[in-house]
C-alpha cells in the first residue's frame, strides 16, 4: 500500500463493485485502479459451516487477523490455523477493537445473529460474507440489503450453488423459453434432520466455562442454557435461533428457479399442511406452503409449492420424473432415506433438478428434448477450480480486491430478496392450516392478517442492535 492510498481509501475505491452488478453493468471499469495489497478477515464463528468458510477464505490469499467463536474450544482448534490471530468470543469486541485492520468479515454463526453481526461490519465499511439464510427475520434481510447498497461494499450469501455452472446454465434455459411459460414450482427437502415438533425442556444445566452462553443468544430472548438442546447444532429448529426447514435449505434448493423466474414478492402464502408451532417454542416436523407470485415483468403467475420432513408433490408430477427417481421415491414412501428435488413446469416441458444445490438437472419428457440445443450464455461462469464453496470464496475475494468485474452473483441485493421471499413462509406456519395470508412485499406487512405482523421483526435483546 502506498502512502498516498490508505485502507479506508482502497475500501471506498471496491465499493462500486458492491451488489447487484453482476448482471451486466460496467461500473466496475475503476476496479483496474484498486491498489493491489493483502486483505484481512475476521472471522465470526468458526467451528462447523464457519470452519471452512474461514479456511477457504485463507486459501484465497487472505491474512487472517481476528476469529470468534462462543466456544472456546473451537476457537483454540480454528486458531492452531491461524496463529497470528487474535480471538475473541464476542463479535462486538472484536469488530470494535481491529477496527481499520480489517477489509472482509464473515458470518458463519447460527441464523439469529446473522443481522446484527453483518450489519455492523458493513456500517463499519467492511465487505461481509454471510451464511444462508442471509436473516433470522424478513424485516432484517430488507436491513441488510438497503445497508449493503447504502455503504457500497463487496457482499456474498453463502448459498454456493450459486456458483455452479450447471445452476447458471439451468437460469439460461428457463429464460430462453425452453420449456415455454412457466406456472407453477414444486421444491421438497430431505430436511429437517434435527429436531422439531419438541417443546422447551424444564431446568436449567450449568453453563460451560468454555462457552459464552449471553454472547451465543445474541439479540434473541435469554433462555437457560441446557446441554446439547440448542448449542451447537439443534438450534435450527428452535424458533428463537433457526428458521426451520424452509429457512435452511430454500435458499439453496429454490435458488435456481427464483433467480430465473423473478419470484420476488409474493402476494399471499398458505401453509396447506400445518401441523403448527410446537408450544410456540419449535417448527414443526412437516409442512406444505404454497406461495402465490403475480405477473411480474412479462412472466405469468406462477405458484411456488414447499414440501419438507418427507411431505411430497402429487403423483401426477412424481410420475413425470425419471424412473430412476421414482424408485427412491417409493422407498421413501416405504420408510427409506428421504429424497430432494425441484421441478419446473412449463408449458412445453420440465425442468428437474434433483440436486440441492440446482447443479445438475434433466429437461422431460426426454423425447421432446432429444438434439435440445442450450442457448447463448448470458451469465458469467466462475474461471476458478475448486468445489463450489471454494470457487464462491474466489468469487468473491476477487471481487473485494476489484479484480472480478461481473462480481458477487449471491450478493445482498439478490440474496436478501431471496431470503425475504423465502421467510415469508413461515409467517403461514405461524397460521391456521389453509388460512391464506395475503402480503404486501413492499411494506413487508400482511394485510388480511394483522396479527401476524409482529412476527416480521421482533425486538432486540438489550446491548444489541441493527
Amino acid at each position: 500500500m502506498t502512502k498516498q492510498t490508505t485502507r479506508r481509501d482502497f475500501l471506498g475505491q471496491s465499493a462500486a463493485i458492491g451488489a447487484g452488478l453482476w448482471i451486466g453493468s460496467n461500473s466496475l471499469s475503476m476496479a483496474q485502479d484498486s491498489p493491489a495489497q493483502s486483505l484481512t478477515a475476521a472471522c465470526i464463528g468458526v467451528g462447523g459451516k464457519g470452519s471452512s468458510d474461514s479456511s477457504h477464505i485463507g486459501e484465497q490469499g487472505v491474512k487472517i487477523v481476528g476469529l470468534c467463536d462462543v466456544d472456546k474450544g473451537t476457537l483454540t482448534k480454528k486458531g492452531r490455523e491461524f496463529k497470528d490471530a487474535e480471538q475473541f468470543t464476542d463479535y462486538r469486541e472484536m469488530l470494535d477493537k481491529l477496527g481499520d485492520k480489517v477489509d472482509i468479515v464473515t458470518v458463519s454463526t447460527p441464523d439469529h445473529n446473522h443481522a446484527a453481526a453483518a450489519v455492523k461490519a458493513m456500517k463499519l465499511g467492511k465487505h461481509v460474507y454471510c451464511q444462508k439464510p442471509l436473516t433470522w427475520s424478513i424485516r432484517e434481510a430488507r436491513v441488510m440489503r438497503e445497508v449493503s447498497e447504502e455503504k457500497g461494499v463487496v457482499t456474498q450469501m453463502g448459498n454456493q450453488g450459486t456458483s455452479e455452472n450447471g445452476l447458471r446454465e439451468a437460469v439460461e434455459v428457463i429464460r430462453s423459453g425452453a420449456i415455454g411459460d412457466v406456472s407453477e414450482v414444486h421444491i421438497w427437502s430431505n430436511r429437517p434432520v434435527w429436531p422439531q415438533g419438541v417443546g422447551r425442556p424444564d431446568g436449567e444445566d450449568p453453563v460451560p466455562d468454555s462457552l459464552n452462553w449471553d454472547a451465543w443468544i445474541g439479540p434473541a430472548p435469554m433462555r437457560p442454557f441446557k446441554k446439547g438442546v440448542y448449542h451447537s447444532f439443534n438450534w435450527r429448529g428452535w424458533v428463537d435461533f433457526g428458521t426451520g426447514a424452509l429457512g435452511d435449505m430454500a435458499c439453496h434448493t429454490t435458488n435456481m428457479p427464483v433467480m430465473a423466474l423473478k419470484l420476488w414478492d409474493p402476494v399471499a402464502v398458505t401453509a396447506l399442511k400445518n401441523p403448527g408451532l410446537f408450544e410456540g417454542e419449535t417448527y414443526p416436523g412437516s409442512s406444505s406452503i404454497k406461495f402465490e407470485f403475480p405477473s411480474r415483468e412479462g412472466l405469468p403467475p406462477c405458484n411456488f409449492y414447499w414440501y419438507d420432513g418427507g411431505n411430497l408433490p402429487n403423483e401426477e408430477l412424481i410420475s413425470q420424473l425419471p424412473e430412476g427417481f421414482q424408485k427412491r421415491i417409493q422407498k421413501q414412501k416405504e420408510g427409506g432415506r428421504k429424497t430432494s428435488g425441484a421441478v419446473v413446469v412449463g408449458s412445453k416441458g420440465l425442468l428437474f433438478s434433483p440436486d440441492d444445490y440446482g447443479a445438475r438437472y434433466y429437461l422431460l419428457p426426454e423425447d421432446n428434448f432429444k438434439g435440445f440445443k442450450k442457448p447463448e450464455q448470458s451469465l458469467p461462469r466462475i474461471p476458478a477450480k475448486g468445489s463450489g464453496d471454494q470457487r464462491q470464496k474466489w468469487e468473491f475475494v476477487q471481487s473485494c480486491k476489484g479484480e472480478y468485474s461481473p462480481g458477487t452473483m449471491s450478493n445482498f441485493s439478490y440474496a436478501g430478496r431471496l431470503t425475504e421471499t423465502i421467510l415469508v413462509g413461515n409467517l403461514a406456519i405461524r397460521s391456521s392450516e389453509g388460512e391464506r395470508i395475503e402480503w404486501d412485499a413492499k411494506e413487508l406487512k400482511s394485510t388480511n392478517n394483522r396479527a401476524i405482523n409482529k412476527f416480521v421483526h421482533r425486538e432486540y435483546r438489550e446491548g444489541w442492535s441493527l
